[in-house]
């Protein structure tokens, strides 16, 4: 029987190999974290409520500026960009069909990139934490890209809402 010297080299080597993959896979899931984090700050959304009955959700905002958060359209988890210029909630097409929307009449809703032919429809219930709200009209866009909703006013105006400094408080009474 013959045995290879070059085999506990070549098994040594192998290993080392393994070792750095898996490092440089865990850097990579810990930057992409960091990222997301970075991102979209208010990933599970808190709800403090008062002795009256009052909710809180207090969101940050991210680098860019503006305030997302992950929450629930019909149940199902979506990511919210809180937008008061947004008339209704808007949704791309889709996400729409992912989250078994009815399309209803088609509209012309003014986009900050012009004119786009919309679907209204109706959500039967949203939320941020444990702010949800029911029967919330919204806006299907077939010509939206991405996977985020545009939390409009058809949800927000139903709420109170303070901002300062770099956080946003969402109350619902």
């Amino acid at each position: 029987m013959s045995f290879n010297n070059n085999y506990p080299r070549t098994l040594g080597k192998g290993m080392i190999a393994v070792a750095w993959l898996l490092l440089l896979g865990l850097l990579t899931l810990l930057f992409n974290n960091f990222l997301e984090q970075e991102n979209n700050p208010n990933q599970s959304p808190t709800t403090t409520t008062s002795n009256t009955g009052t909710k809180e959700v207090v969101l940050k905002r991210n680098r860019a500026g503006h305030y997302l958060a992950n929450g629930k359209i019909n149940g199902h988890p979506v990511i919210f960009l809180l937008d008061t210029g947004a008339t209704d909630v808007a949704l791309p097409e889709k996400l729409a069909n992912r989250l078994g929307l009815e399309k209803g009449y088609e509209a012309r809703a003014q986009t900050a990139n012009g004119i786009a032919r919309s679907y209204m429809t109706l959500l039967k219930h949203a939320s941020i934490g444990e702010i949800r709200l029911y029967g919330i009209r919204a806006s299907i866009l077939p010509g939206m890209k991405g996977n985020q909703v545009l939390l409009g006013m058809s949800f927000l105006k139903q709420l109170e809402m303070r901002q300062k400094g770099d956080t946003l408080t969402l109350i619902q009474n």
